[in-house]
């Protein structure tokens, strides 16, 4: 019997009922009238206390709920969790709900509010943005249930531990997959690139169009035909793309919750499909002290699996970079021209100049793109108007690293390596441009 009340919980409008009591038999000692009223008080609250109890423990099951997880959750992104109720009691009642979330949220104030109606089912949906990967673990859910007197609350337990991991950002992946087949990319502001040159495979010969280039015509099959016929190419493929992750400790670097390896693990993800539907073979790898996370670039149908459930196990080691032993591994294994996207980050010119000759080394077999981020912290303080002299220092000082960042990419433009400076939340949609600007422009 003890128990079936052990979920008993009295609440706080029961205690606020109990001090307006006791004030008022305060009072009676001025007002001895008000005694016998008050004692009416006091005995009605105890009546409708045991009655609330009653109507909720009446039921065996008065309230289930179940929570309903998808198979994995994207990094970065909002990822929806529902909870799906049923009301068993033959009265509205109201509910109050703590998921016991993962640690990792660090939520302590979570609770959803709800209305149920008597003798009915009910779904909610709430979302949950992971900022690492890994495994996220659920505990119970805990729903509290209270009558239309609100003097006292039952709980139900339901939901046994469960386990959710988080990969990379599948979400922008799903975002970006249709757009790259039908090739309409620059929907999302990525700007058509003129073709300089044929460079590119010969596809078919087709009628002209308004707009066609005039250098693209066909006098051979306009002469059969009769009427202008212009040769249609299309961009070549099967080029190896390779997603170069840097995962020493300037990557680690957190932007919005998320560091800038996720930032760029998500971005790897990305390109990697995009590259696939352009029909080119898309491989990755990372490295720190060494080479590791390697998947060879192919264009088979397990390839996004494999690169998927590889980038999930990338994490940093927290030592600084070796761009020696990444230029000999990239000699030695990789012999094809190809196209190497390099997500890394310099934040002085000295560091670039620690670098260099590697970087170079790699750009005279390979197509290399260095991508690095600009530091979003540095524009507050740029910005605002320096009111003292310690401000002015800061300001200074902010001014300085960001012009050195430009610096950077004169120099990589300097040795024929291209770059690009980006913000961590544009990083995807500028990767993608730039794949598309050196795919259309016939440079790989």
């Amino acid at each position: 019997m003890l128990k079936r009340f052990k979920p008993f919980y009295l609440q706080n409008r029961f205690f606020y009922a109990c001090i307006g009591i006791i004030i008022l038999f305060v009072f009676s000692f001025l007002f001895p009238r008000l005694f016998n009223i008050i004692k009416i008080i006091l005995l009605l609250l105890v009546t409708l206390t045991v009655l609330d109890t009653i109507l909720l423990f009446a039921a065996k099951n008065g309230v289930k709920g179940d929570r309903v997880l998808p198979e994995k959750f994207s990094n970065g992104d909002e990822n929806s969790v529902r909870i799906i109720l049923q009301n068993f009691y033959t009265f509205n009642v109201y509910i109050n709900i703590i998921d016991e979330i993962p640690e990792q949220f660090q939520v302590r104030d979570f609770g959803i509010s709800r209305k149920l109606n008597a003798s009915s089912s009910s779904e909610l949906e709430y979302k949950l943005r992971p900022t690492e990967r890994g495994e996220y673990h659920f505990g119970k859910l805990n729903i509290y249930v209270t009558s239309v007197f609100g003097l006292v609350s039952r709980r139900f337990m339901y939901c046994d531990t469960a386990m959710v991991p988080t990969y990379p950002s599948f979400m922008q992946l799903r975002k970006y997959d249709l757009l790259a087949i039908s090739n309409n990319l620059h929907q999302y502001g990525i700007k058509k690139i003129r073709k300089i040159g044929h460079t590119m495979e010969f596809e078919q010969i087709k009628d002209y169009v308004l707009g066609d280039d005039l250098r693209t015509i066909n006098w051979k099959a306009t002469a059969k035909r009769n009427q202008l016929m212009v040769n249609q190419f299309q961009d070549e493929k099967s080029q190896p793309i390779y997603s170069i992750i840097d995962k020493g400790r300037v990557m680690k670097m957190p932007f919005e919750g998320l560091t800038l390896l996720d930032y760029a693990i998500n971005a790897a993800l990305v390109i990697s499909n995009v590259a696939l539907k352009k029909h080119d073979k898309a491989g990755i790898l990372a490295f720190s002290k060494k080479v590791e996370n390697i998947v060879v670039a192919e264009k088979r149908t397990s390839q996004m699996n494999l690169i998927l459930e590889t980038l999930y196990n990338v994490s940093t080691d927290f030592f600084e970079s070796d761009y020696s032993r990444l230029y000999a591994d990239v000699k030695r294994n990789i012999t094809h021209r190809s196209l190497m996207l390099l997500y890394t980050n310099f934040e002085t010119l000295d560091s670039l100049h620690r670098q260099l000759p590697y970087l170079k080394g790699i750009a005279k077999n390979h197509l290399l793109v260095v991508i690095f981020f600009k530091n979003t912290e540095l524009n507050s303080l740029i910005s605002e108007p320096a009111e003292t002299v310690q401000q002015a220092y800061d300001k200074i000082i902010a001014e300085k690293f960001a012009f050195e960042k430009r610096l950077i990419v004169n120099e990589l433009q300097k040795y024929g390596i291209q770059s690009i400076l980006t913000e961590p939340e544009h990083l995807t949609i500028n990767t993608i441009n730039k794949y598309l600007e050196i795919k259309a422009r016939g440079l790989l």
